[in-house]
């Protein structure tokens, strides 16, 4: 869904979601030593049934690791946001890898071997 297309109520939830599961993750969450995680966006269903939550992750070797203990603890962390957050339903959350930032990042590194090599 485009972002100009999305209800104002979809897009307040979805910055909510962001914050809070943030918050959550860093307080709740048992991540191995070293990990840097960072919630990058998050995309809910019209209905509030699902969401869908973007990760970004420090090092990146360790994405698959992350997400693997982010899904597995899904429903603990849905339970905590009920608790916290008024909102009338809070949706069932799903981590997935943020690629845009990585792809980003890989072209400014192929951007910066160009420059490199001209020089």
């Amino acid at each position: 869904m485009r972002l100009n297309q999305m209800p104002e109520r979809i897009k307040k939830v979805n910055e909510v979601l962001t914050r809070e599961l943030s918050k959550t993750i860093l307080k709740e969450i048992d991540l191995p030593r070293n990990i840097l995680v960072t919630v990058t966006e998050v995309e809910t269903s019209r209905d509030l049934d699902h969401c869908r939550a973007f990760i970004s992750v420090f090092p990146t070797g360790e994405t698959e690791k992350v997400l693997r203990i982010l899904n597995k603890e899904s429903y603990n962390l849905h339970q905590i946001l009920n608790k916290k957050l008024f909102i009338k339903r809070v949706p069932k959350i799903q981590f997935f890898e943020e690629k845009k930032l990585r792809t980003a990042q890989r072209t400014d590194e192929l951007l910066d071997n160009l420059k490199n090599q001209q020089n």
